[in-house]
């Protein structure tokens, strides 16, 4: 039973709150801000405090949010790599996450070669004890917070009490928040900034669409039939795994979204924006020659990249139980179309016409006609040459 404490403001107060306004209205960020600075109107003197979250996704290990008095409160992310090392094995974390059990220890008579980093460094930076707590979440996963202060005697038995208490109305407030964080964090994970965006908006059902203007880049890699016949499984997903690192980097690194990897084919788009054609196909341009270019350690990494511009039908297809939110029409048709131009011709970078039109001369040559299967008319093709390096030219 909740117990009211000898502080300005009590631990029911901050419970309502924490589970009523803070929950329904408040991000993350605001909550953990406004819980500590209630926690030192009521008394209790916080120096730091940390929330963190597991996230159910593949490449982000954990989120969070710090506060820090006189600071104020800021999220972070743990890439997934991260908790395989020692920055979380054996730490304060990891034990109340397994243990779902809260962690006391003094950090004014730390062993540095017994404590954890975590703790030398926190009372390096000035805190003087240290309280972890368990935050159990209804799906029965458990997050961890913790709670230091400056103050040279510590948490009192009463102010440690006081946060304990405080758990369960925390878990209130953040879970919701935590659930959103992580569907959004993996639908951007499998779908890409913009098709997640569209999606967490509405665009569920199959036959939500919109016809778009876009810049339309598919790269392949060279030989991967004859690697993947060649070599074990664990190299071919390491050497599909560089190329993919490769591209999906420069790609996002220019605004552009990834939409779908086919075998070793990634198909992404730079959507048109206030820029016009020429702004979507520089962006594409930039990412095409920064992958291209990019150092790869072992080297052995020969792949093509194709770009069109035109119009897509962006949106939902499938049935109506599995759904994938994607790119079609002529645009992408004839993409597809200058990846077998470009492999069958041993040319790097290949673009159509419609792209050529947007450089100057001698950023794109043309070498050749060709009836492509599935495109009405015979195309032009051309070479790309100095990508990035060439100011484009206004429609």
């Amino acid at each position: 039973m909740l117990q009211e404490p000898q502080h300005s403001l009590g631990v029911l107060d901050l419970a309502r709150w924490l589970a009523g306004p803070a929950r329904i209205g408040l991000t993350p960020v605001e909550i953990v801000a406004g819980c500590c600075e209630r926690l030192v109107a009521a008394g209790v003197p916080l120096y730091r405090v940390r929330v963190g979250q597991r996230l159910a996704n593949p490449l982000i290990g954990a989120w969070g949010v710090i506060w820090v008095r006189g600071s104020g409160a800021e999220e972070y992310t743990v890439p997934r790599t991260i908790l395989a090392t020692g920055s979380y094995t054996g730490s304060p974390f990891e034990r109340v996450v397994k243990t779902r059990t809260q962690f006391r220890r003094s950090l004014r008579d730390l062993d540095a070669a017994h404590d954890h980093p975590v703790l030398v460094e926190l009372a390096a930076a000035g805190s003087a004890d240290y309280l972890a707590i368990p935050i159990a979440y209804g799906d029965g996963s458990v997050q961890g917070a913790s709670f230091t202060t400056d103050r040279m005697q510590g948490f009192s038995p009463r102010e440690v009490a006081f946060i304990e208490e405080l758990s369960p109305f925390l878990a209130a407030a953040l879970e919701p928040a935590a659930m959103r964080r992580s569907a959004e964090s993996l639908l951007r994970t499998y779908l890409g900034d913009g098709p997640a965006t569209r999606v967490m908006a509405g665009a569920i059902r199959r036959g939500d669409w919109i016809e778009i203007e876009a810049a339309v880049l598919l790269t392949d890699l060279r030989g991967y039939t004859a690697l993947s016949e060649q070599l074990p499984p664990d190299q071919l997903l390491d050497h599909l795994g560089r190329y993919l690192e490769l591209v999906v980097g420069a790609v996002q690194s220019e605004g552009g979204d990834v939409l779908k990897f086919v075998g070793d084919g990634v198909l992404s788009i730079f959507p048109v924006g206030e820029g016009g054609r020429p702004e979507a196909v520089g962006g594409a341009l930039r990412a095409l020659e920064a992958a291209l270019t990019r150092t790869d350690p072992v080297g052995d990494l020969h792949f093509i990249g194709c770009l069109h511009v035109g119009s897509v039908t962006y949106g939902n297809i499938g049935s109506p139980d599995r759904l994938d939110f994607t790119v079609v029409g002529p645009t992408v048709n004839l993409v597809s179309r200058l990846e077998m131009v470009a492999k069958s011709t041993s040319k790097v970078a290949v673009c159509s016409r419609e792209v050529a039109a947007l450089l100057p001369a001698e950023a794109a040559s043309a070498f050749g006609t060709f009836a492509l299967r599935g495109v009405p008319d015979v195309q032009t093709v051309f070479q790309l040459r100095g990508l990035g390096e060439h100011t484009l030219n206004p429609l």
